[in-house]
Formats: C-alpha cells, sequence, structure tokens
C-alpha cells in the first residue's frame, strides 16, 4: 500500500511537472490588434431575454490604421470580423467601444488621439448583429475628444450617456439622444468638464450601476509628470426626473462616496489637487493619496452590494518598479491589498515608463482579477504571463492560478467581457511585440500585437463552410495597382460593377441604376512609418499597392470583402457573376478566381496568408 502511494504520488508529481513545461497563450482571435485600456468597453457579452442573441463582440485597432470589430455568435458558433473604418490614425488609443441600445443593434464609437474634435461612430444594421453597419456618423465637438465611454441608464431611456477625455484634457460628460432612424444623434446636455485637477491630464475609468449613477475614479495627472500621483474617487448622480409629458429631466451633480455634495456638474469644475489641506476636507474623495509614488487605475467595477472595487499600481521614482494593488471601499473606507510586483514597463522602447502590462477586474465577480506579470519562463527567461489572483471577503489574497505560461512573446492588457459570465469567451489580452502606441517616425512598427483569448479546451468558434445554395458564387480579385492612376472600375459582371472613385476615394458597388459607396477609404496608414512625428493632426494617405477585394453572394445579400474584411453589405435578388471581367484601370497584374458558391470569412482570409 506504502509502495502504491509513494508511486501515485510520483506520478501526480510528473503531471504536474509536465504541465508546467507546457506552452499556453491563449487562442488566437485575430492576428493584428491592440488596445489602450481607457476606451471601455472595449469588448461586451450580450444575451437578450428570449436567447435569439447571444454574442460577444470585441474591438481593436491595428498598426495600419484599420479601426475592427469581431463577433462571436454563440448560438451558430460563426466568427465575423468587420473593417469598421479604414486609414485611421494608427494608434492604440484609438480602440473603438461598444454600446447595445434599447432595440439591440449595436453601437460601435472610435475618435483619434487628441488631435481632432469629433467622434465617430456606426450602428448595426441589425439587432445584435454587426456584419452589416450602417454609414459613419460624426459627433462634432469644440475640443479634443479621447477614450470614449458610452453608458445607457434605465432612469433616462431616452439617451445615452457618454464620458471621455475632452475639455482641457479632463474628464468630459454629455449627454446624447439615442440613434433615430437615419442613425443620427445629437448632444442634448453637456459636454461639460467635471472636474479640474492641478495635473494637466488625469486618467479616468468609468462604471455605471446601470440605473442612475456613474462611478468615476481618476488620477490628478499622468504618473510620468506627476509625483506623487493620487487616485481619487467621484460618484455623478444624475437626478433623472420623469416629467408629465414623458420627457426625463437632468440635473447631474458630483458626490463623494458618502454621498457629500461636491458640485452641480452644469454649474462649473470641481477642482482637487494634493495637498494637505484638500485631503483633510474632502477626504471621501480619496482612494489612495501616497506620497512616495504614483498611482495609476486600471479598473472599476461594483459586487453585488454595490461597493466598488478598483484595479490600480502605484510606480517608484524611477517608473521601474510597478506594484499592482487591488482597492475596495468596505463601507467606511478604502481597503489596498497589496498584490504583485508587476515589474516595470513591460515593453523594451526606452519611453512610456509607466506602462505596467496591466489588471482586470471581473465585473461579475470583482474579487477575481487578472494581472499580467513578469513570469520565468522553462528557460529562465522572463515574459508577461496572465495571473489569475482570488481575494476573500477581508481582502487576502486567498488563490493564486497561471493562466499562459512558457509563452514566447508577452501577454498584456487582459480584459474581462462585461455580461460574459455565462459564456465560454471570458478574458482577452493582447499578445505580441509591443513597441509603441503610435506608428511613427522612430516606432514605425508600433504596436504589433495579436487578440487573445482563455477559451475552454473543448470549444472553438466553428468552421463555417462554403455555401452551395442555388445561384451562390465568389468572385475574388487579387490586384496591384497603380498609385498614378488610382480611380476606375475594377470589376464588371452581368449583374454589377466594383470601382472607385477618384474625389472621395472610397469604392462602390453599382448595381440596379445605383451606387452603393463604402464608408472606408480606400486607403491604409503605413506612411504613418515613415511621415508621423505624434499626434499632430497627421494625415498620410497610402494607396493600397496589393489588394485583394472578395465578393461572395448567398442567393440574398452581396458580401464585399477587403483584405478578408467585412466592407460592405448588400441586400440584393438574383445577382450572377458571369461574364466577369477586369475594369479600366491598369492594374500592374490581377488575378481572378471565380467560385460557384459563397465562400466563408474563413475561407476567404486563408486566401490572403
Amino acid at each position: 500500500m506504502k509502495k502504491t502511494l509513494i508511486l501515485l504520488t510520483a506520478l501526480l508529481a510528473l503531471a504536474i511537472s509536465a504541465k508546467a513545461q507546457q506552452s499556453y497563450s491563449g487562442q488566437q482571435l485575430t492576428e493584428e490588434g491592440a488596445w489602450c485600456w481607457f476606451a471601455d468597453p472595449r469588448a461586451i457579452h450580450y444575451t437578450n431575454a428570449d436567447g435569439s442573441i447571444n454574442a460577444s463582440y470585441i474591438g481593436y485597432i491595428d498598426v495600419h490604421g484599420n479601426v475592427k470589430a469581431m463577433q462571436l455568435d454563440h448560438n451558430t458558433g460563426l466568427r465575423t470580423e468587420v473593417l469598421v473604418r479604414s486609414y485611421f490614425q494608427p494608434d492604440d488609443h484609438n480602440n473603438p467601444s461598444f454600446l447595445v441600445l434599447p432595440d439591440e443593434r449595436v453601437l460601435i464609437i472610435y475618435s483619434r488621439h487628441t488631435d481632432e474634435p469629433a467622434f465617430y461612430y456606426r450602428v448595426s444594421k441589425r439587432p445584435g448583429d454587426i456584419s452589416a453597419l450602417g454609414e459613419e456618423k460624426c459627433i462634432v465637438t469644440n475640443h479634443n475628444t479621447t477614450y470614449p465611454s458610452p453608458f445607457l441608464m434605465s432612469d433616462d431611456p431616452e439617451h445615452f450617456y457618454l464620458c471621455w477625455r475632452g475639455l482641457g484634457w479632463h474628464p468630459t460628460i454629455a449627454r446624447l439622444t439615442l440613434p433615430d432612424a437615419e442613425d443620427n444623434v445629437q448632444i442634448a446636455w453637456g459636454p461639460y468638464q467635471m472636474v479640474q485637477s492641478t495635473g494637466a491630464r488625469p486618467y479616468a475609468k468609468y462604471y455605471s450601476n446601470g440605473k442612475d449613477k456613474l462611478y468615476m475614479t481618476y488620477t490628478t495627472g499622468h504618473p510620468d509628470n506627476e509625483w506623487p500621483n493620487w487616485l481619487y474617487f467621484n460618484v455623478i448622480n444624475l437626478h433623472a426626473e420623469k416629467q408629465p409629458d414623458g420627457t426625463v429631466n437632468v440635473a447631474p451633480t458630483l458626490e463623494d462616496i458618502k454621498g457629500n455634495h461636491l458640485s452641480v456638474i452644469a454649474d462649473g469644475k470641481f477642482r482637487v489637487n494634493k495637498s494637505a489641506e484638500y485631503k483633510q476636507t474632502y477626504p471621501y474623495t480619496l482612494v489612495d493619496a501616497p506620497t512616495n509614488s504614483r498611482a495609476w487605475v486600471w479598473q472599476i467595477a461594483c459586487d453585488t452590494e454595490g461597493l466598488p472595487a478598483i484595479a490600480m499600481v502605484r510606480i517608484d521614482r524611477s517608473k521601474n518598479q510597478h506594484q499592482y494593488y487591488y482597492a475596495k471601499w468596505t463601507g467606511e473606507a478604502w481597503r489596498l491589498t497589496d498584490l504583485a510586483n508587476g515589474g516595470g514597463r513591460f515593453h523594451p522602447s526606452n519611453t512610456e515608463y509607466c506602462y505596467s502590462g496591466g489588471e482586470a477586474l471581473d465585473p461579475a465577480n470583482p474579487n477575481v482579477i487578472y494581472l499580467s506579470i513578469p513570469t520565468k519562463d522553462r528557460s529562465g527567461k522572463s515574459i508577461h504571463e496572465i495571473w489569475r489572483y482570488t481575494l476573500n471577503h477581508q481582502g487576502q489574497v486567498a488563490m493564486k492560478e497561471q493562466i499562459t505560461r512558457n509563452s514566447e512573446k508577452n501577454n498584456v492588457r487582459p480584459f474581462v467581457l462585461p455580461g460574459s459570465e455565462h459564456s465560454p469567451l471570458r478574458l482577452l489580452w493582447m499578445h505580441g511585440d509591443y513597441a509603441y502606441w503610435i506608428v511613427k517616425k522612430g516606432y514605425p512598427t508600433g504596436f504589433p500585437t495579436a487578440i487573445h483569448a482563455h477559451l475552454p479546451e473543448q470549444w472553438a468558434p466553428c468552421h463555417e463552410a462554403s455555401k452551395a445554395t442555388k445561384g451562390a458564387f465568389t468572385v475574388d480579385l487579387h490586384m496591384e495597382l497603380p498609385a498614378d492612376h488610382y480611380h476606375g472600375t475594377m470589376l464588371t459582371t452581368q449583374s454589377f460593377s466594383y470601382g472607385l472613385d477618384k474625389e472621395s476615394v472610397k469604392p462602390y458597388v453599382e448595381m440596379g441604376g445605383n451606387r452603393y459607396y463604402s464608408t472606408n477609404q480606400l486607403y491604409t496608414s503605413d506612411n504613418w512609418a515613415t511621415n508621423c512625428t505624434g499626434t499632430h493632426g497627421d494625415n498620410w494617405p497610402t494607396p493600397h499597392a496589393t489588394l485583394r477585394i472578395t465578393f461572395t453572394y448567398d442567393g440574398n445579400v452581396l458580401t464585399v470583402y477587403r483584405n478578408g474584411l467585412i466592407d460592405q453589405v448588400i441586400e440584393a435578388r438574383k445577382l450572377k457573376a458571369s461574364q466577369a471581367a477586369t475594369g479600366d484601370i491598369p492594374f500592374g497584374s490581377i488575378e481572378v478566381q471565380s467560385y460557384d458558391r459563397c465562400l466563408s470569412q474563413e475561407e476567404i482570409q486563408a486566401l490572403n496568408k
């Protein structure tokens, strides 16, 4: 019996050792994608009451300036990747965020990083399905816009609220009407700058109770510039009141965590600083007031009792030591838990020393936090790996579990999808060789990362097969385009043609006497790598030297793919692709391949490999 126990113990030890030697860096969802951690939700999960919609939506931007979104339909298992906007500022601050509207359409909103007074957004044409998006719309402001965070509130069901870094480079809020039949929105209240700091650029994260309050936590400024850097917390109370005519009036105020009134937001900014006098006067606006470190914030969420928790980091004077912390409001005070040493900056560049690997709270259970921690692999090399920490009700770390291991590249900026507690897809992160937050001279590679996910071993997106229904077809064009004649017709068929407009540089499908223009210009942002010097309003249009355009038709819908991404979706009947011929553009070379079936996106993307 004793020998048997020794043998079993030895086998168990071998199994544990073997697992420790295995490599795991998650499942790759997209090869090119990145995000910052302030525009949120950068991904969400939504399931409606009858279960007909059960999908995850993920947003990111790539180094070519493509703002992209992915949809994973958990009812069908299908994965869809969409080109939301081409030729955008190639900057990881510009990842899109999502809002599921009351009619279950999905709003995708994004902006450039600081150098344009505008937000852009697109709304899905169908409930719960972002594969077909409406035209791009613009919300014009009179100040720079970065980090959009949208919210719906049940006490004010005819509007949505948008928070961002805007007026004076400070936390800003506005109330907007819901998109109308043409997807237009109007600013109904605001924008208003909520606070004024002694720091130049406070960094804020937001959370909502979904009813009548928003929670905001923010820093004195950027930790690069502030020593020390404090962390504050405010409640935005909407005070929404329904009128006899059915309209809702709002008069939002700013409060501390105890409910003490600080300001009427529309009347002026609440001023914060890091003095002893401020700390004594407004103690319940402070989460952390360190004397010898730079606080920075990663996320905020509330537990089932409505008590907020904050994922934060303290960075030392040299910026080489990042210590992860967990702050939890107990009802009387903020309790800080020292979690783990996050090392220094996760990237090799000699800049942005305050970029930690990252933290993420599970919004369904804020006692669970995911950390990107430098971890030695089997060869002794240090790589940022994803860990899961679970805290008990006393704020102590009760369990640690390593998620990724022996990765070849860093795993950073984890994120848990809100609403995903009953979904197999919960945890995402960036994986790769990140160098800098924008593609520019000096950092031409920018942020060449992929988006990875932690998924059950038995679950994977299904492989959609070609559709061989009657009348279905695919036409695939792989071409070299001349820079000096970048317009004209690319393809003609019996039923439709495809061309490039000279003035707008937007491609179009022409059929039945109508032209259907793409929202997206036929440019990339690759010239930023040799011309851009920063966020100065740069625009460096780069024509595609090579391009793959694929048309699929399933008998009802014509879908146009640009380099494997859905660009246009047009309902049409009785189309035929016979007599397909190239147009009048003097191509450097062109290959045309036709299929008598509707290829799946997976098959189309395989053509681009």
